[in-house]
């Protein structure tokens, strides 16, 4: 396996997307003391699947993020791409769809590690046995670093037998058995697992068998008892039906005592509505009529008193007149009695000056009516033909009839096709037939 690219972003001390390139042969970093050289390592490890935050010397793996610097901010996440060289289609055939492989693992604040490979998501696992296939890896010995050759001159034999096994490809072969020792060991587990499963089911089976005795022994009992619940229930259903059959006959008789019991109701409830409509027509007429009959007798009553009012004048003018006469002749009788009395003719003129005085003004008054009621009649008589002007009443009933039609006297006979108006009918001379169907409240 032949590395030819390291891209960082964000890891450790290179803060800014930096590209190694790795050539064929031997490439050199140099560099003084905490430059960087010994991040490089690490990043490669790191995105070759290593897990220990002490490996990366660091307390948690976020440690790998830039921490920020007093001139530069931190960042929120670290990632590290490892480019590798695959034109002789020597990886698995998971990775074997093209020339390169490019592993990317990125880490993200409080979200945890990601991996892709040639921008599609996988597990760390996968990418562990794809460097242990090629013999690397995170815990490579390939990956020397500082006091590790110290390590390998003072490593026990196992430690150097690692070693070899890495010279010699096969540490794959070794992570892949180790994964197949943990397959098996979960399998023994399952299977002693399904021992217990088995003699529990075996337990369960006894009291299942138990149980299967007595529920065939219930069977035959519940098959007794649904023979003696048929027979029962088909008794009495025979008993219902001859009971429907007593009640059948009943119930034909009251259905029909019932249909005449409603259709009587139904008459009986029309003529109600119907009498109960005309006694409401009725009694609307009776309104109508009593409240004419009021506004007739206040105008009868306004007529009578001012009837009363001329008859108090017209006598007290007819005593005047009297006492004039008889004034009069005593002032011929004797022209002594004439200079006694002069005082009291003087007195009883002034009376009857008052007294002509305030028949004056009463006739002008009544002239004043006269001429606003003729202007009255001119002004509705050039407002068009009106049923006042085929109207005559009787002498003493003007006032009742203003009073009872009022305003409505304006309006016109009404010709035919007209919506308003006044409309002459022809005198009845018998009762007119009722609508079909409706009966009077007496003959």
């Amino acid at each position: 396996m032949r590395f030819t690219k390291l891209r960082l972003n964000g890891f450790k001390s290179f803060v800014d997307p930096t590209d190694l390139v790795i050539h064929e042969g031997l490439t050199g970093v140099v560099g003084p003391n905490g430059c960087g050289k010994s991040n490089l390592l690490e990043a490669l490890r790191w995105v070759m699947g290593e897990n220990r935050p002490t490996a990366m010397r660091g307390g948690g793996m976020e440690d790998v993020i830039f921490n920020g610097a007093a001139t530069r901010t931190a960042r929120n996440f670290a990632e590290v791409a490892l480019v590798l060289d695959n034109a002789d289609r020597l990886a698995p055939s998971g990775f074997n769809d093209s020339d390169t492989i490019e592993i990317v693992r990125r880490i993200t604040r409080d979200a945890g590690s990601a991996y892709r490979a040639n921008s599609r998501e996988i597990r760390a696992r996968d990418v562990q046995m794809l460097f242990a296939d090629a013999s690397t890896g995170a815990h490579s010995p390939a990956l020397v670093r500082q006091g590790q050759i110290a390590e390998l001159i003072n490593a026990k034999p196992k430690a150097r037998r690692r070693v070899l096994e890495e010279a010699a490809g096969i540490s794959g072969l070794y992570a892949r058995r180790h994964e197949a020792e943990l397959k098996l060991s979960g399998t023994d587990q399952n299977l002693t697992r399904v021992d217990d499963v088995l003699e529990q089911l075996a337990q369960q089976l006894s009291v299942l068998t138990r149980q299967a005795k007595q529920a065939a022994r219930y069977r035959e009992i519940s098959e007794d008892l649904r023979r003696t619940e048929g027979t029962l229930l088909y008794r009495r259903w025979r008993e219902a039906d001859e009971a429907a059959r007593e009640a059948s006959v009943i119930l034909s008789d009251r259905e029909m005592r019932l249909s005449e019991a409603t259709e009587d109701a139904a008459r009986l409830s029309a003529r109600h509505q119907s009498a109960a409509r005309l006694l409401a027509e009725s009694r609307d007429a009776l309104d109508r009529a009593e409240a004419g009959a009021l506004r007739a007798r206040e105008a009868a009553a306004g007529a009578a008193a001012a009837v009363d009012g001329a008859e108090e004048i017209f006598a007290s003018a007819a005593e005047a007149r009297e006492a004039a006469a008889e004034a009069a002749e005593t002032a011929e009788t004797g022209l002594d009695a004439a200079e006694a009395a002069r005082s009291a003719a003087q007195l009883q003129e002034a009376e009857a000056r008052a007294t002509r005085s305030a028949a004056e003004g009463e006739a002008k008054a009544l002239a004043a009516e006269v001429a606003a009621l003729a202007r009255l009649v001119e002004r509705e008589a050039q407002a068009g033909v009106q049923i006042l002007d085929r109207i005559e009443v009787e002498p003493g009933y003007e006032q009742a009839l203003g009073a009872a039609l009022d305003d409505d006297l304006r309006a016109p006979e009404a010709a035919e096709g007209d919506r308003t108006g006044w409309r002459v009918l022809p005198a009845w001379d018998r009762p007119q037939p009722l609508p079909a169907g409706v009966e009077p409240l007496a003959p």
